[in-house]
């Protein structure tokens, strides 16, 4: 990898291409640090040093904000409103016809689906600006834990200003898709990838180094290499895994069409373990935040019996995450990713597209059988798919609790995925382009 990027800095194009990526992933995170109108950022720093980010129920929101997010910056939404619209999208696309029909037109179609993802975009972060300020102005221990009850935004803030924060908030998520879209064109990788990349990896400093302060243990230094090793272990687990597929065999029958012959080639459909990626995590952790949500507006202080007990199985504190919530974490992920294995991956649809342009699977004959033994196939490489994702995303909970820390573990199923996946992908494309040029000094 690292002789990749070698070669890369030593070719002018990908020079540029890539100084142009590193440009705009800083000025990101600048962005990140300059705080919205009417914010407190001295109350906001003292609910930090006091509750810390790990007792905030919001944490995967913040995560994908690298921070941002409790900083209540005006990149404080980040991408993730740009995610929650392209996975509903991606959803409604089985359910409505219409968005069926754009997908399967080609460049022009997805460019219509990327147009309603921008609007819907621009709709669930107007929803998600004016839902955060409105917590934060009447329910600060919402955001920064049961410690912080000083308001982080003044008092003297009117309507006017409040529309204000939450224009600002919604005109800097339209600047992130700008920013994504302006690396996919003129850069290296895809845009909103490496956004998201560059959130999640600007905080593992400084979760680490909390890590070790919360520790005694060896002065600190026990657990703080402790818990690199076990980052280290996962990110080879992980690179393993996602880069392990199965390989169906595809072979295509000559046909004549005027004097010339087509077909006879041999291909494969590549079937990755890991055909979900990273969603059914982010799936059911927010299923499980929704109850701890309700009981948190419901019952601030947790003085009822059922908020009570949501708290302390659903909620994280200072002992680390409960059991039944382990529990329910991981089957939620075993069922997530079937569901959007199934919705994503039609065999059916594959069967047909290979059965009209004289494909087929040796031994198996075309159409019916062809689906089914796909789905079986499907099937088969699923369960371990979504029990490998199931184990990463519980690796982490169980490794604090042995470490008895009570900072979030840093390099959580969600992170190491996101990062992984993202690094492969980048340097899968800086390796593709360095090809080219290569072949095209070859050729000269």
């Amino acid at each position: 990898m690292l002789s990749a990027f070698g070669r890369a800095f030593r070719t002018p194009d990908l020079r540029k291409k890539l100084l142009f990526t590193l440009g705009i992933m800083a000025l990101f995170r600048v962005g990140s640090h300059i705080p919205a109108p009417g914010v407190d950022t001295a109350a906001i720093s003292a609910c930090i040093s006091t509750s810390g980010s790990s007792g905030s129920a919001l944490g995967l929101i913040n995560l994908f904000s690298g921070n941002a997010l409790l900083s209540l910056s005006i990149f404080a939404l980040g991408i993730m409103p740009y995610i929650t619209a392209s996975i509903i999208l991606q959803l409604l696309t089985v359910v409505i016809p219409r968005l069926d029909a754009l997908k399967k037109e080609g460049q022009a179609g997805q460019t219509k689906i990327t147009q309603y993802t921008r609007y819907l975009t621009i709709g669930l972060a107007i929803l998600q600006a004016t839902g955060l300020i409105a917590t934060a102005r009447t329910n600060s221990a919402y955001l920064f834990g049961q410690t912080c009850s000083t308001p982080v935004i003044y008092p003297g803030v009117s309507t006017l200003g409040i529309v204000v924060m939450v224009a600002v908030m919604v005109a800097a998520t339209s600047v992130i898709m700008w920013l994504g879209e302006l690396i996919t064109d003129r850069g290296i990788g895809n845009g909103m990838s490496l956004l998201m990349f560059t959130s999640i990896a600007s905080q593992l400093p400084s979760q680490l180094w909390a890590i070790k302060q919360s520790s005694s243990l060896g002065g600190g230094w026990i657990v703080f290499l402790g818990v690199c090793l076990i980052g280290c272990v996962m990110v080879g687990l992980v690179v393993f895994i996602e880069q392990g597929q199965r390989r169906v065999p595809v072979q295509y029958a000559k046909r004549m069409v005027g004097r010339r012959m087509y077909g006879g080639s041999s291909t494969y459909i590549p079937i990755k373990v890991n055909q979900s990626g990273v969603i059914p995590i982010i799936f059911a952790s927010s299923l499980l935040q929704l109850p701890v949500l309700v009981a948190q507006f419901a019952d601030p202080n947790y003085t009822h019996g059922w908020s009570q007990w949501i708290h302390n199985e659903l909620g994280y504190n200072t002992s680390g995450y409960s059991g039944l919530y382990m529990a329910g974490y991981f089957l939620l992920i075993l069922f997530f990713a079937f569901f959007y294995v199934a919705i994503t991956f039609n065999p059916e649809e594959v069967a047909d597209n290979m059965k009209k342009y004289g494909g087929f699977i040796p031994g198996i004959r075309a159409g019916k059988p062809t689906a089914d033994y796909l789905n079986f196939i499907l099937t088969r490489i699923t369960w371990p798919g979504s029990l490998y994702l199931a184990l990463i995303a519980i690796i982490p909970m169980i490794a604090l609790a042995e470490f008895h820390t009570s900072n979030k573990f840093p390099f959580g199923g969600t992170s190491i995925l996101i990062l992984v996946g993202v690094g492969l992908e980048t340097v899968k494309q800086i390796e593709s382009q360095l090809q080219q040029h290569n072949y095209e000094g070859f050729l000269r």
